[in-house]
């Protein structure tokens, strides 16, 4: 039976309280990981094995968060920032991200703010609901 967007959105707000020891009000749809909720590099694991556990469901490595998305390729990045090329890159790692809105301002030092509740919750409503 199909999970209604507020029912993950409970699911996912639950786990990122336990794992980066934050409060409900806190996690919002547009808190980010790293900036508004303090998550570490570390802490993208245990999000994920959490995740896994709480929807039943498997990730596989990199998939709901992308490892050095701009170090693969010199074209994907000029002068810290992405380039066209980088951009379409990310829209097809990271279909569940707001790639259009990071587009307005694409430094590199902004890809962490990609990483969002609000993304979280597009994977997963992506991968239970189909």
């Amino acid at each position: 039976m199909p999970m209604t967007r507020d029912e993950i959105f409970a699911k996912v707000s639950d786990r990122l309280q336990d794992a980066l020891g934050v409060d409900e009000d806190e996690v919002t749809p547009e808190a980010t990981l790293t900036g508004d909720l303090g998550a570490e590099s570390i802490d993208f694991l245990d999000i994920v094995f959490r995740l896994e556990k709480a929807f039943g469901i498997k990730i596989p490595r990199g998939e709901l968060f992308p490892e050095s998305l701009t170090a693969a390729d010199s074209n994907f990045v000029q002068d810290g920032v992405v380039t066209e090329q980088g951009l379409a890159e990310l829209r097809t790692k990271m279909p569940h991200a707001d790639i259009d809105s990071f587009a307005e301002d694409p430094k590199v030092e902004n890809i962490p703010e990609l990483f969002t509740v609000n993304m979280i919750v597009n994977f997963l409503d992506a991968r239970v609901n189909g």
